[in-house]
């Protein structure tokens, strides 16, 4: 039978944080992994795979879903210009599904400091040499460009690159869908229509 408990909750991060638990647990691959969707300036819409990095932030009312990334990529450019975005968990292994909706602020430079210096050494090596969504002639000119940064930074620091940062999607819709037999599904959804008011709950038809 469908799991309802959810269905009565009144803040959406304490279910989302729940099931993410969860899936830590039983998904085999990245349970912290999501679709984030932007959008081009002709409205089109881009998909990708990208994994969630953090829940938290100084103001509460800013409480966000965080993901690093180039800022002069596709993704960190169509961020900057709308200031929106949508993302989407799904956990087959739990049979349940989060669809988020809302603004995007960027993370503060102490944020994006700390994260990066929180990462694999050649991880932060390849953020300096990945021009990301630019064309690449060859993967040989890509290895070229690691090894030249790699000499650069030796055995030493590698500071975060400038273009390199941080977003947080801080919701105005969250989406709680829990599968059920014979395609009974539970559906909430919760709304907001600015970050410093409280969540309105609604339960949909599956």
């Amino acid at each position: 039978m469908p799991n309802t408990d959810f269905t009565q909750a009144d803040d959406p991060f304490d279910v989302f944080e729940s099931w993410l638990s969860e899936a830590e647990k039983s998904e085999i691959n990245d349970p912290n992994a999501m679709s984030v969707v932007t959008t081009d300036t002709d409205g089109l819409p881009n998909v990708r795979i990208l994994l969630l990095k953090g829940l938290d932030a100084a103001d509460a009312a800013e409480r966000g879903l965080v993901f690093y990334t180039n800022c002069e990529s596709t993704k960190g450019q169509e961020l900057m210009a709308s200031r929106k975005a949508a993302l989407l968990f799904h956990w087959k292994s739990l049979r349940k599904q989060v669809r988020v909706r809302g603004v995007v602020t960027m993370v503060s430079d102490a944020e994006a400091d700390a994260y990066f210096e929180s990462r694999h050494r050649e991880s932060r090596i390849g953020a300096w040499a990945s021009d990301q969504s630019r064309p690449l002639a060859s993967r040989e000119e890509l290895e070229a460009k690691v090894s030249t940064f790699t000499a650069k930074f030796g055995d030493g620091p590698s500071p975060r690159p400038p273009q390199w940062s941080g977003f947080r999607v801080v919701p105005l819709e969250f989406e709680l869908w829990s599968e059920g037999e014979f395609r009974l599904h539970d559906r909430v959804v919760f709304r907001r229509a600015s970050i410093d008011l409280p969540w309105q709950r609604q339960r949909l038809y599956p």
